[in-house]
């Protein structure tokens, strides 16, 4: 983009605005309405206004960063090369401390801004022009941005490339990444960087172990946060034993919600009180809700510990791991559910000792679909609602992230209406959005076996649902040499 196109991109940014808030201020006149529904022309319109606004804002975002980034060589430029690394510190405080006061902003916000703006219109072409085009979102290109940190230029062009380039070799599966609420699109961008990551998640994750801790901080009205940095098989095991905890306390008499009975079982624990008050797996509850099964309570914890004494999690989690990694023949990461990819060797951990309710899943060596759930005895519902939490991976409605666990079987085409049980007509929606589908006019799209229903909403606007990326595992190399270097009889 050069000079003349940032300014041919400002005047036409400052006429769509016009235009687009004349059409919104002038109702069904303006807007050229002569049907017989104008009220719904003008909800659909507003609905249209809403979605063009987010491009203008966008595109706006990407003009923003090409002014910063323009400004910031000029400045370089300007001050002439740098005599000293003080001097060099020096230009860069003055060139931030000009942006922030153009802008209004923080001089960290400006620095912030100015990063994200080289690394955009440097290494991150892609996602720069799908800014520009309006197809993502400011959040998206700062997610991004955080997400290709610390990868090669190699490593960050695959990364953009698997969202933003539909021609490249293996493409997102599901909506385009514009579409995905930015937090969904964090959790599917932080699965492949640490899925294709040049360094071993073993090696990355025994370095991030040593950083965990525990910490506090003071808040207003008497509260204060209290949070842990853990492995993830821990953290995934105390969410949901303490979720599992507070449910068996919810009851027709009990004014707490959900959240303030896990914040009170959680501080029952750590405070030392009796830990068997309220403790329960709830499995009748689950079992007829229609989440997966594997429970078990808190109590058995004492019966197995890792190193430092800290208890296996038996969680209700599914534990995705591909066949070469579960032999310990590949490094390839295995997927903990709610959380993402993990290391192989924590995954064979839950596995050898978690057995009863980490349910272990062998993929397809040749596509990364799922094979099958290891489990003692079949019981199709069960099996079922494993095989949609796999599907899934989480709430099917676009931009929620409620975990599996937490969700509802549902028919798609009600059982009533001729509806059969099979995975092709289920859906796992979260109980806000199962009952946002039974009280409102807002339906679920046919779903397959591998891929989860879409929604139609009630102005006819169809929103497609996230996929899970299933990608093939990684054969080890001594087995495709010996496969490569065979000779047929």
């Amino acid at each position: 983009m050069d000079s003349r196109a940032a300014v041919a991109t400002a005047e036409a940014l400052s006429v769509s605005f016009a235009e687009l808030a004349a059409v919104l201020r002038g109702g069904p006149e303006a807007a050229g309405f002569g049907d017989a529904d104008p009220l719904r022309r003008v909800a659909d319109d507003f609905l249209d206004g809403l979605a063009e606004i987010s491009r203008l804002d966008a595109k706006s975002a990407a003009l923003k960063v090409w002014l910063a980034a323009g400004y910031s060589a000029a400045a370089e430029a300007l001050a002439g090369p740098s005599e000293s690394p003080q001097d060099h510190t020096g230009q860069e405080m003055a060139v931030i401390a000009e942006v922030a006061c153009v802008l209004t902003v923080s001089e960290r916000a400006a620095s912030a801004l100015l990063a994200e703006a080289h690394a955009l219109t440097t290494a991150l072409p892609l996602t720069f022009s799908a800014l520009q085009a309006g197809v993502i979102s400011w959040q998206h290109a700062r997610i991004m941005v955080d997400e290709t940190v610390n990868l090669d230029p190699a490593g960050s062009q695959a990364l953009e490339g698997h969202f933003l380039d539909p021609d490249v070799a293996n493409p997102a599966r599901g909506c385009p990444a514009g579409e995905l609420a930015p937090g969904r699109f964090r959790h599917k961008a932080r699965t492949w960087r640490e899925r294709h990551h040049p360094v071993s998640i073993e090696k990355r994750h025994a370095r991030s172990a040593a950083d965990r801790r525990v910490e506090y901080a003071p808040d207003r009205d008497g509260m204060a946060w209290l949070s842990a940095y853990l492995p993830a098989d821990q953290a995934a095991g105390i969410w949901d034993r303490t979720t599992t905890a507070a449910r068996a306390l919810q009851g027709p008499h009990e004014g707490r919600t959900l959240s303030q009975l896990r914040a009170d079982t959680a501080a029952t624990w750590l405070l030392g009180a009796n830990t068997s008050a309220g403790a329960g797996t709830g499995d009748e509850g689950r079992e007829n809700s229609g989440s997966a099964t594997g429970e078990t309570s808190h109590q058995e914890t004492g019966g197995i510990a890792v190193s430092g004494g800290v208890p296996s999690p038996r969680a209700q989690v599914l534990i995705t791991v591909p066949v070469m990694a579960l032999l310990g023949l590949t490094d390839e990461p295995a997927m903990l559910d709610g959380y993402g990819p993990v290391p192989p060797s924590m995954a064979r951990h839950l596995i050898a000792d978690g057995a009863e309710s980490f349910h272990r899943v062998l993929i397809d060596p040749r596509d990364g679909a799922p094979l099958e759930i290891g489990r003692t005895s079949y019981r199709l519902t069960k099996a079922q609602r494993q095989w949609l939490r796999l599907r899934d991976g989480r709430c099917p409605f676009p931009g929620c992230s409620n975990h599996s666990l937490d969700n509802e079987a549902d028919h798609l085409l009600a059982w009533a209406y001729g509806g059969s049980t099979g995975i092709s007509n289920l859906g796992q929606p979260c109980p806000r959005h199962h009952r946002l589908r039974h009280t409102t006019a807002w339906t679920p799209t046919t779903a397959t076996k591998n891929e989860p229903p879409g929604w139609t909403s009630p102005s006819g606007r169809h929103y497609t649902s996230e996929h899970p990326d299933w990608e093939p595992p990684h054969w080890p190399a001594k087995l495709t040499t010996g496969a490569s270097s065979a000779t047929p009889p």
